[in-house]
């Protein structure tokens, strides 16, 4: 209903006899989603997540790549199958 009432296809008259919802009712969620739509839809920043440190990360996935490569010489070195094999 609030989308509705944002589109304006409609008068707020007649999406209230639609969904038979008082008039005050419709314009109060539509004034909820304008407020909040970032929230709903997801588009917002998050004010509690911390921003993404690249260097870091990249770091890990460099360590996580040696680690991977030292194990499978270690398979090799013992005669055991490859896990990436």
């Amino acid at each position: 209903m609030a989308l509705a009432a944002i589109r304006g296809e409609k008068t707020l008259a007649e999406l209230a006899s639609q969904f038979d919802v008082h008039q005050n009712q419709i314009t109060q969620w539509k004034t909820q989603l304008l407020d909040r739509a970032a929230q709903v839809f997801g588009t917002g920043a998050n004010p509690t997540e911390k921003p993404v440190d690249m260097k870091t990360l990249h770091a890990k996935i460099g360590e996580l790549a040696l680690e991977n490569d030292f194990l499978e010489g270690a398979l090799e070195k013992a005669g055991l199958p490859s896990a990436r094999r």
